[in-house]
């Protein structure tokens, strides 16, 4: 029972990761109905920025990290900026090639940049601390990645239901068509969206780079992630959460239980499970459009 339960504790802890990232791909697929595969990078980059000011620049935490977010931000708005706006009547499919293109560029770029060796970012928290709560132990790190991620849900819940740019966008996401009609310079709240989603995702590498940091860091979260936000429903930001959270308990209980090798496999088994018997995800609707 103890081993259970430590293979669950420490799968919700991985899964908050994966949360984040999931959150950020919904936030962007909402607002354009694309799945974003630059998502990874979005954070990758930011995430050797970060390393470049403590290490290079000397520069503390308390500045260093929220320039990295900012940094972040503005990453997200100029892409789709400068990259997604520019798409002549794009089709979904073209839009998917697009984000993967941007996926390899930035990847290219962090690895000529910053060399393809691993990398200890500085980080208040050493990852081999651990929490022990009786015969059960959590390292401190996951316990901050866990309470961050929830912290972000919770203001994420705020912001879309309190600020007026958060309705905004919940009304350019719903209709966009409407929302222009009504005022609201979509445009403008699709690249806010952009950089909302890119900051979120930096969280997560932030959180994961003092584990392991190098050009290819961000794929593994990334489409964990993706599996997560499939389970949960592309639509839905709650649904991605808990769908993330089941992807991380899921793989390590099997990769316990079962086999440790094909412990990544089953964020894939379960996006092919819950397409074949829910194709909208556990937590969203399906609708069928009628013409």
């Amino acid at each position: 029972m103890i081993e259970f339960l430590q293979m669950v504790l420490s799968g919700i802890a991985v899964g908050s990761s994966y949360a984040l990232m999931g959150l950020g791909m919904v936030l962007i697929y909402k607002a354009s109905e694309v799945p974003n595969f630059v998502q990874g990078e979005m954070a990758l980059l930011p995430v050797f920025i970060a390393y470049m000011l403590l290490s290079s620049y000397g520069l503390p935490y308390y500045i260093a990290f929220p320039v990295t977010l900012i940094f972040a931000f503005f990453l997200g708005g100029i892409l789709e900026f400068a990259v997604l706006r520019r798409a002549k009547e794009p089709n979904v499919l073209g839009l998917i090639i697009i984000t993967i293109g941007m996926e390899m560029l930035l990847l290219g770029f962090v690895s000529w940049k910053f060399g393809a060796d691993q990398r200890a970012m500085p980080f208040p928290i050493s990852s081999y601390d651990s929490i022990i709560i009786g015969d059960i132990f959590i390292s401190t790190l996951d316990m901050l990645t866990l309470v961050v991620a929830l912290f972000i849900m919770l203001i994420l819940f705020l912001f879309f239901r309190f600020s007026k740019i958060g309705v905004a966008m919940k009304a350019t996401q719903q209709n966009e068509n409407a929302a222009a009609l009504m005022g609201i310079k979509t445009n403008q709240i699709r690249m806010i969206t952009w950089g909302i989603s890119a900051a979120v995702g930096s969280v997560a590498g932030l959180l994961i780079a003092p584990v392991l940091m190098e050009p290819y860091m961000m794929w593994d979260p990334m489409l964990k992630g993706f599996a997560g936000a499939v389970v949960g429903g592309m639509t839905s930001l709650p649904g991605a959460v808990f769908g993330a959270y089941i992807v991380g308990v899921v793989e390590h209980l099997f990769g316990g239980y079962v086999s440790i090798e094909f412990k990544s496999v089953v964020a894939f088994v379960v996006i092919v499970l819950v397409l074949c018997f829910k194709p909208s995800g556990l937590f969203a609707r399906h609708y069928v459009k009628k013409v």
